[in-house]
């Protein structure tokens, strides 16, 4: 059963460190990407005939930028082309200024039982300096709603690492983010992404990032708050109360498959990855056709696949499972990366406890160069 990834590309206001496929909401043709969008999903469920859907998550962007009859006649379309069971984890991406109740109230009435909330730090200062429209009483309020109508599964997304960010100003983050007691926090380090504000700005040197040595600090920090309040990490940069870890992103750290649908969005089926037109006409064009807009495919190879294998499963803090391995590919662990592991264990990177590999906790630290090293040349 593969899940579905829905990709909302309109945003009210472009941060300054995001390079995700998004655009400016104002003179956008929302109304046709969403009638065009569900064309995709009913042309695909038409082809492919599979007979559930496990998660679905819709991502942007901004999902919630859309007004209450755009975001309507969306998940509506989406219950009637996806089969999708009822109670299954079904998530939406949102900012709080985008969020209402009458909103809420249509999400609640499609089966959307999960909300990632983009609050990202708790500092009125740095919120503008990365470009975000919200303020701290923002945040407050639109958790403080969303308690107030008993929606519980909420997941609510910090960056750290920002520009000028002291560890003072990052407890502070961790102090009120946890004080509503979610059951489920995602915690990144700012990333400097090609064409992005930020990065010209650092060409410009007009920003100062934290050193290596303190946003480590900041993260070592944060998983020992997060267990101080009963949240386990299951992968790097997650952390959940039992029964609250994301279902759709362990799908991709499982290394397992799902459809993208929207612009940009990219897909994993069979042993095919694929991804979609970006641009939002050429995406439009092609539908308006009733031809899928997938511009680019790639077969996988069975070396491909252990790799994904490898470095998207050693994300999860459990690791990647030999048996598991074994029969997914029918060769095993050892005999691919036997020698790869071994010495990636002496230098205290892994972990192996003879059922599975996994991140040391020095290895979470510099997961990208351990996470090279599986790929086979």
């Amino acid at each position: 059963m593969p899940s579905a990834y829905i990709h909302i590309p309109f945003c009210e206001n472009i941060c300054y460190y995001c390079d995700f496929n998004k655009v400016f909401l104002e003179g956008q043709p929302v109304d046709s990407y969403v009638e065009l969008l569900l064309r995709e999903i009913e042309l695909t469920m038409k082809s492919l005939k599979t007979s559930n859907i496990k998660t679905i998550y819709i991502g942007g962007g901004t999902p919630t930028s859309l007004n209450v009859q755009q975001l309507e006649c969306l998940l509506k379309g989406l219950r009637k082309f996806l089969p999708f069971v009822e109670g299954n984890e079904f998530t939406i991406e949102t900012n709080p200024l985008d969020l209402t109740k009458e909103k809420l109230s249509v999400i609640r009435e499609y089966g959307v039982n999960r909300l990632s909330l983009g609050a990202q730090v708790f500092d009125d200062n740095l919120l503008r300096k990365i470009g975000r429209r919200h303020t701290i009483k923002d945040i407050v309020q639109t958790l403080e709603m969303l308690q107030g109508e008993n929606f519980k599964n909420i997941s609510l997304d910090l960056i750290y690492a920002l520009p000028n960010q002291t560890m003072k100003s990052f407890k502070e983050t961790l102090d009120m983010a946890l004080s509503f007691t979610l059951p489920h926090y995602s915690l990144y380090p700012l990333i400097l992404e090609n064409h992005t504000i930020f990065v010209n700005r650092i060409k410009g040197s007009k920003l100062t990032l934290p050193n290596e040595d303190l946003a480590a600090d900041m993260f070592e920090l944060a998983v020992d708050y997060m267990y101080h309040y009963g949240l386990k990490q299951y992968e790097i940069s997650n952390f959940a109360k039992p029964k609250f870890e994301s279902q759709h992103n362990l799908r991709y750290w499982n290394n397992e498959h799902y459809f993208g649908f929207g612009a940009g969005a990219a897909g994993y089926i069979g042993n095919i990855r694929y991804k979609n037109h970006g641009p939002i006409q050429p995406f439009l064009a092609s539908l308006k056709k009733f031809k899928l807009p997938i511009v680019k495919q790639e077969k996988l190879s069975l070396q491909n696949q252990m790799e994904e294998e490898m470095f998207l499963g050693l994300r999860k803090i459990s690791g990647v499972s030999k048996q598991h391995f074994l029969e997914k590919f029918g060769i095993s662990f050892s005999e691919i990366y036997g020698e790869i592991s071994k010495k990636l264990i002496e230098c205290g990177l892994l972990c192996d406890n003879g059922r599975y590999i996994a991140l040391s906790k020095k290895g979470m630290l510099i997961g990208n160069i351990v996470f090279e090293k599986f790929l086979l040349m």
